[in-house]
């Protein structure tokens, strides 16, 4: 385990100067969510966002086992399916999702932000990384691979593991999908895909409590809000 002593110095991606709105509205189900919907919650909240009719949304989920399928993913990377396999119009491969993950759905407005997909991606990424930097972990990313990562030299040399995933899409402007952390789910599951197409032996997957972070989804809730807002502004 990687030890960090300070979190990272965020990269703030809140609304330009001069354009006000209300708080990003925070949303947390209490019970899984079926895929089918949560993508249907998405879609209508997403066209009424770009009309201006709703607020911008986080909303924190976990799922029933399942795998999805990104615009860019293989079907030689789905080596079991033993759980549904849903079709999805977010970039990436193939991911899993399941109890023990915390899935952050993220509808934001970039007109109002900043119209630069490649720096949403960085918050993003930079969210997370404040997130693990809370638990002393220094998570990091890989230009050759997405998400977020932490090292593992007790596995042996060059060994990381993937701790987060990252799969966005856009329209009008206004983003959905978002983010799925490893909290405590379990591991064996991501052994059906090869988790975003990378299938070299020392790129594995883990987990908060698999790090020995012994921590449960509502404190995890609400450290990820406390980094949201530093990098994206106010929640309400």
């Amino acid at each position: 385990m990687i030890m960090v002593n300070s979190p990272l110095t965020p990269h703030p991606f809140t609304r330009k100067p001069g354009i006000a709105g209300p708080p990003v509205e925070w949303l947390v189900s209490e019970e899984p969510a079926l895929y089918p919907e949560a993508v249907a919650f998405m879609e209508a909240r997403v066209t009424a966002i770009a009309a201006g009719e709703a607020r911008e949304c986080v909303w924190l989920v976990e799922h029933p086992p399942l795998y999805t399928a990104g615009t860019s993913s293989r079907r030689e990377d789905l080596l079991d399916d033993r759980f549904p396999v849903f079709e999805t119009g977010r970039g990436g491969q193939f991911t899993y999702h399941g109890p023990g993950q915390r899935v952050a759905y993220v509808m934001l407005d970039l007109k109002t932000r900043r119209q630069d997909i490649r720096a949403f991606v960085s918050a993003l990424e930079t969210w997370i990384i404040e997130t693990l930097a809370h638990y002393n972990l220094a998570g990091f990313t890989d230009p050759d691979r997405v998400g977020v990562w932490v090292k593992r030299p007790e596995k042996g040399a060059g060994y990381e593991d993937k701790i987060a995933a990252i799969g966005i899409r856009l329209r009008k402007w206004v983003s959905f999908h978002g983010i799925s952390l490893n909290v405590e789910p379990d591991l064996s599951h991501f052994s059906g895909i090869v988790p975003c197409g990378i299938a070299e032996q020392k790129f594995g997957v883990t987990s908060l409590v698999d790090l020995g972070i012994p921590v449960t989804m509502p404190e995890v809730d609400s450290v990820l809000r406390s980094t949201f807002e530093a990098v994206f502004g106010e929640t309400g």
